[in-house]
């Protein structure tokens, strides 16, 4: 037994003797081992003098991270800080996505060399990607909790959310949530907001929140507004739609009233104001009035053909000169503002349309929210429904929880017609009180204490 084990051992001794002559490395290959040896022991004293920020990472490294990403996340971070930017810009990072892009679409074209065009390139894919993905892609849906009471209004700009209307404070959401508080105990009529303000409507005044958390009330003035309504922002000027039919246009920096519009006989119900300060009102009564501050003058009054009910809601797209409005009885319709005549009449929803918005810049996409719970698209140029989506309150995926809130991520679905939309209970599909559309996303509230985004997503990656 001894004298077998020893054979064994001195077979298997012979053997890796063997093997040891013939896989020896060459010369070379040992000083090459020798450096990787080196560079580990070096690695190892890098990581012990503690750890290294992504600034530290050299820009081939940086260009090879960047190479890995889609046209959003790529134009995203060119904007994040100089140096990024630097290495993005040197090695043309999005000049070659873009190429490839549109090798890879059916309208291939010689790539942009210009600045200019590049910037005209990435917005013609984005808007594509964006109204290709509102139509068909996967629904995910983010919903929190954002106030004690219901939120009835929310605003999406630069990225940001803005939601409130009812509380006595109301929050910005950042990277966090921020709360403003209200001036006594008044409640927030409407509110708006840029990258550096709020400005909202309490009661009959005006208050200003700075970012940094400072508030400025506007003086009160007897006489200057009645009851407001309803508020649009669009600086340097805010509009109030008051109750007696007049709109009164206040100056953020002079802090008073410069100019008070006749618009209607009756109550302004809702505000839409361009950027050259030209303002759409909707009355109970199903009108719809234009007028320009400036000339103190209206420039034209908008009827539909037949009485669909108030208007509840109004947006305006500068690039296609169309007016939307969605009413109290269902309908939305669409005016061509250089025709002054309307273009065409849907009936949406089986009662109140609450909100409509698009994406700045596109002349292709509507999206509408009501009281059925709904979240429709529509076609801007024909009004035609391309698809309904609601949530999936039954598939609830995942919830978390950081130091503001309790995120759960739900699913989104789309339903064909309004036999499937009536066989969905009406508490899984709460109204949707205010939309805000987003590159990608739709912001909504349902008159309850939550926020949901919509986040349209592509199919194979989820």
């Amino acid at each position: 037994m001894d004298s077998a084990k020893k054979g064994s051992e001195s077979s298997f001794l012979q053997n890796s003797s063997f093997c040891s002559e013939v896989f020896q490395p060459p010369a070379d290959a040992k000083m090459s081992l020798a450096r990787t040896a080196g560079d580990s022991v070096m690695m190892k004293k890098m990581w012990r003098a503690g750890p290294k920020t992504i600034q530290s990472l050299d820009h081939d490294i940086l260009c090879l991270v960047f190479s890995f990403l889609n046209l959003f996340d790529l134009a995203r971070c060119s904007v994040v800080c100089k140096s990024w930017n630097a290495v993005i810009v040197r090695y043309k990072l999005l000049q070659l996505l873009c190429h490839k892009l549109q090798q890879d679409s059916s309208t291939y074209s010689t790539p942009s060399t210009s600045q200019q065009s590049l910037e005209i390139d990435l917005e013609l894919f984005a808007m594509k990607q964006h109204r290709s993905l509102l139509q068909e892609g996967q629904i995910d849906i983010d919903q929190w909790k954002g106030h004690s009471i219901r939120i009835d209004q929310c605003r999406l700009k630069m990225g940001l959310v803005l939601t409130g209307v009812g509380d006595k404070v109301w929050f910005m959401i950042f990277n966090a949530s921020h709360a403003y508080g209200l001036p006594g105990a008044v409640p927030l009529v409407d509110f708006d907001f840029d990258e550096s303000k709020i400005v909202g409507l309490v009661s009959n005044r005006i208050c200003i929140w700075r970012r940094n958390g400072k508030k400025t009330i506007f003086p009160s003035q007897e006489g200057t507004f009645s009851k407001g309504l309803c508020m649009r922002y669009f600086d340097p000027e805010a509009v109030v739609g008051c109750e007696d039919g007049t709109a009164c246009v206040f100056d953020m920096y002079s802090r008073k009233c410069s100019r008070i519009v006749r618009m209607h006989a009756w109550p302004l119900t809702c505000l839409a104001l361009s950027e050259d300060q030209i303002i759409f009102s909707g009355s109970a009564l199903g009108h719809i009035t234009v007028a320009d501050p400036s000339s103190d003058q209206l420039v034209v009054r908008l009827k539909s053909t037949e009485s669909r009910g108030g208007i509840k809601t109004l947006c305006f797209n500068p690039s296609s000169h169309f007016v939307f409005a969605g009413t109290t009885a269902g309908y939305i319709s669409c005016w061509d503002l250089r025709k002054r005549g309307v273009l065409w009449e849907r009936r949406a929803s089986p009662n109140v349309v609450y909100s409509l918005q698009h994406q700045r810049n596109d002349t292709s996409l509507l999206v509408a929210g009501g009281i059925d719970g709904v979240l429709r698209i529509l076609n801007q140029s024909t009004g035609e429904v391309l698809s309904s989506c609601v949530m999936d309150d039954k598939n609830l995926q995942s919830s978390s929880r950081n130091e503001h809130v309790i995120l759960e991520r739900k699913k989104g679905r789309r339903v064909l017609g309004d036999f499937e939309i009536d066989r969905i209970p009406r508490s899984a599909r709460p109204p949707i009180t205010c939309l805000a559309v987003g590159m990608k996303k739709v912001v909504t509230t349902h008159g309850g204490k939550h926020i949901s985004v919509w986040k349209f997503n592509n199919t194979e990656t989820g």
